[in-house]
C-alpha cells in the first residue's frame, strides 16, 4: 500500500491537533446530562451507557476502520486515471480545506445551538478535510463512506420520535391481531396485560425497534456497499430495514403474548429473549433475500475496477505546499476556538418565560385556591425525574380539586428549562410510558389569562387506558393540552420550541429558560366539559405565573 507523502502527512497531522483542540475543550456545549466540555468524551460515553441505546457504536468505529482500509487497498488495483484533484502549482488543497473550515463553522452552529450531535457531523467532516489532506484524493475517496458509516454510531436517541411512533405502531398492531386470534388483552399506553393478571409487558423504548433499527440498517447498507457498486442497488436493502424490524417488533411482542397465555409469564420471558435473535434473522434474512433478487434480475453490468470511494481511481499528484493548508486550518481552528470561549464567557442573555419563586430555579408557587371553586393539591415531583433531568430543571406543579364536585380535577404541572436546552422534552414520550395511549393529536388556542388578554397556542391530545371492569375491558378517556413558554414566544410543539431557542441561541447568543405547560383532566363527561375544567384553571391559576409574550 502506497505510504502518503511525509510533508502531507506531518501537515495532516498539525490539522488534526488543531481540530483535536477545539473538539476537546470547546466540543460540547450541552452540560445538563454529561457535564463535559470533549466531544470525544461525550461520544464515547453514550458507546457504553445503556440508556443511550448506542452500544454498536464500537463495532460501527471497527467497520469504519476496515472499510477504510480495504478502499486504500482497492485504489492500489483499480485502473489509473488523469489525476483530477492536487495539481501541481496549486497552494493549498482546497478540498481539504474547505472541508475543515466548514465543519468548523458547522461545529460553532452545533456548539452555540447545544446540538452535539451536529458537532459530531462536524467532527466527521473535519477527519476527512485531515485525511484528504494526508493521502490526497485516492485517501479522500477511500475515507468518504465510512465516515459517513459513522452516522450510524450518533446515539439513537436523536431519533426518538421515529422510535416513539414505531414503539405505538408496534404495540398496536400487536394488540389488534392478537385480539383477532381470541387472546384477550388490555392495552394502557405500551403496556400489555392479561385481563386477570397473568402477565404484564411493557414495551419498552428498546423492544420498539428504534436500537436494532439503527444497528440493521447498519448491516444493511454495508450489505448492499460491498455487494453493488450504484447508488440504488446499495440502498434497496436500506429501504427495506423500516418495514421489517417493524414486521420483525410486532412478531416478538405476538411471540411473548401466545407464549405467556399458553405457559405463563415465565414462557413470555424465553419468547422475548430468543426473538431478540429473531429480530435480526428476519430483517437481515429479508435483505440478504432482497440483494440476491437484485442480483438475479436486476444484475449491475459489467465494469472495470473501481475503487470503493466511487468512480475510476486517480493518481495521486504531489500535493502543492501541504504547509499552506495545514496553516490556514489552524488558523481557523483559532478563531474558532476564540469564538467559542468568547460565547462561554459572555453573560447570560434571556428570560424565563414564568415568574420564578425567591430561589431563583423554580418556578413561582402555583396558587393554592381558585376563588372558591378549586382548592390545590401539591403534587410531588418523582425521584425518577429528579434523576432524569438536569440538576437545575425547575418545577411547580398542583392538582386542583372542584369544591363542589371533587371528582372534578385538573392537573397542572410546569416544567422549567436549566441552561440546558434538554431539561425538557415532548409529553408524548411520558404519557405513553405512565400508561396512556394518545389516541389524536391537534393544534388549538387557548384563551389567554389575565389582562393581556388574546390567545395561546397549545396542543391537544386525546388520551385514554384501558381498565378492567366487571363488564370487560373499558376505556378511560382524559384531555391532555400543553405548550411552551418563552421569554417573549409561546409555541404550541416541542418541534417549535427547539427550532425557536437553537435560533436564538446561534442568532442572538441568548438562551431562554422555557417553561413546558401541561394540563390533563378526565373526558367522561365529554370533551367540550373537560376543556371548560381546564380553561377554568388557566384563568385562576396562571394570571400571576406567566409573563407576557407574543
Amino acid at each position: 500500500m502506497k505510504a502518503p507523502d511525509r510533508s502531507s502527512l506531518r501537515a495532516a497531522l498539525a490539522c488534526a491537533a488543531a481540530g483535536a483542540v477545539v473538539f476537546q475543550f470547546f466540543g460540547n456545549g450541552n452540560r445538563g446530562y454529561i457535564d463535559t466540555a470533549s466531544l470525544f468524551y461525550w461520544w464515547g460515553f453514550q458507546w457504553f451507557n445503556e440508556g443511550s441505546e448506542t452500544e454498536h457504536g464500537p463495532l460501527v468505529l471497527g467497520l469504519a476502520a476496515w472499510l477504510f482500509w480495504r478502499g486504500l487497498r482497492s485504489a492500489e488495483t483499480g485502473d489509473r486515471k488523469p489525476e483530477q484533484g492536487n495539481r501541481p502549482g496549486r497552494s493549498w488543497d482546497r478540498a481539504a480545506l474547505g472541508a475543515m473550515g466548514g465543519a468548523l463553522l458547522l461545529h460553532a452552529l452545533g456548539f452555540a445551538a447545544q446540538q452535539a450531535r451536529i458537532s459530531i457531523l462536524a467532527l466527521l467532516v473535519f477527519a476527512w478535510g485531515v485525511l484528504r489532506l494526508a493521502g490526497g484524493p485516492r485517501w479522500g475517496r477511500a475515507a468518504a463512506f465510512p465516515l459517513a458509516f459513522m452516522v450510524f454510531a450518533i446515539p439513537v436517541s436523536a431519533l426518538d420520535s421515529v422510535g416513539f411512533w414505531l414503539r405505538v405502531w408496534v404495540v398496536d398492531a400487536s394488540a389488534a391481531i392478537a385480539r383477532a386470534a381470541g387472546v384477550a388483552v388490555l392495552q394502557s399506553g405500551t403496556q400489555l396485560v392479561a385481563p386477570d393478571g397473568a402477565y404484564n409487558y411493557d414495551v419498552a423504548a428498546a423492544c420498539s425497534g428504534i436500537r436494532s433499527l439503527t444497528a440493521l440498517a447498519a448491516l444493511s447498507l454495508l450489505a448492499g456497499y460491498l455487494n453493488f457498486r450504484t447508488a440504488w442497488r446499495r440502498g434497496v436493502g436500506l429501504l427495506l430495514c423500516l418495514p421489517l424490524v417493524y414486521v420483525g417488533n410486532v412478531a416478538r411482542i405476538l411471540a411473548i403474548i401466545f407464549a405467556a397465555e399458553a405457559g405463563g409469564p415465565g414462557w413470555g420471558d424465553r419468547a422475548h429473549d430468543l426473538m431478540g435473535y429473531g429480530i435480526f434473522a428476519i430483517v437481515l434474512g429479508g435483505v440478504l433475500a432482497a440483494n440476491a433478487l437484485v442480483q438475479r434480475f436486476a444484475p449491475e453490468p459489467a465494469a472495470g475496477a473501481t475503487a470503493d470511494g466511487g468512480g475510476g481511481a486517480e493518481k495521486d499528484g504531489p500535493a502543492a505546499a501541504p504547509w499552506r493548508t495545514a496553516a490556514a486550518a489552524a488558523g481557523l481552528a483559532g478563531l474558532t476556538l476564540a469564538g467559542l470561549y468568547a460565547l462561554t464567557q459572555a453573560p447570560p442573555r434571556g428570560k424565563a418565560g414564568v415568574v420564578l419563586a425567591a430561589d431563583g430555579a423554580n418556578p413561582a408557587e402555583l396558587p393554592a385556591f381558585l376563588g372558591t371553586e378549586w382548592i390545590g393539591r401539591r403534587a410531588e415531583i418523582s425521584a425518577v425525574e429528579r434523576e432524569l433531568l438536569p440538576p437545575d430543571t425547575g418545577f411547580s406543579r398542583k392538582t386542583y380539586v372542584a369544591v363542589a364536585d371533587p371528582r372534578q380535577q385538573v392537573f397542572l404541572s410546569l416544567v422549567l428549562s436549566g441552561r440546558d436546552r434538554t431539561s425538557i422534552h415532548r409529553p408524548e414520550l411520558c404519557l405513553v410510558g405512565q400508561g396512556w395511549t394518545v389516541r389524536d393529536t391537534a393544534r388549538m388556542a387557548l384563551r389567554r389569562p389575565g389582562a393581556v388578554g388574546g390567545e395561546m397556542p397549545a396542543t391537544r391530545l386525546r388520551v385514554d387506558r384501558e381498565v378492567a371492569t366487571a363488564k370487560g375491558p373499558t376505556r378511560v378517556p382524559q384531555v391532555v393540552v400543553y405548550w411552551f413558554v418563552g421569554g417573549d414566544r409561546m409555541v404550541a410543539s416541542h418541534g417549535g420550541r427547539m427550532a425557536l431557542d437553537a435560533w436564538q441561541r446561534v442568532t442572538q447568543a441568548r438562551a431562554d429558560r422555557w417553561a413546558y405547560v401541561l394540563m390533563q383532566t378526565d373526558a367522561t363527561d365529554g370533551e367540550a366539559a373537560a376543556m371548560a375544567r381546564l380553561q377554568a384553571v388557566i384563568d385562576g391559576a396562571l394570571p400571576g405565573i406567566l409573563v407576557p409574550s407574543k
